[in-house]
């Protein structure tokens, strides 16, 4: 069970550590967006869409490589922790 306990721990750590700095972009961005809307009185939805998916679209090009890394390494402990997971 410590195993599995150790394991989960991980890849709940992973997913924060590779959801946040997104989901931190596209908030910033939105942030930004929406005080230029409310300066300028122009409420347009595809002028706070755009600018986040370009965002989003970037951080994810940008950490792509170390997520996919991360992810590699979560499955190779996962495949090295089988049989301690199976027994139990």
């Amino acid at each position: 069970m410590e195993a599995f306990d150790g394991l989960l721990h991980h890849a709940l750590v992973l997913a924060a550590l590779l959801c946040l700095p997104v989901l931190g972009v596209a908030t910033l961005i939105g942030m930004l967006v929406a005080v230029a809307q409310a300066a300028t009185q122009v409420q347009e939805q595809t002028l706070s869409l755009l600018p986040k998916l370009v965002a989003v679209g970037a951080c994810v090009a940008l950490l792509g490589g170390f997520g996919m890394r991360a992810c590699e390494a979560l499955l190779l402990e996962a495949i090295g922790q089988m049989h301690a997971l199976i027994a139990g």
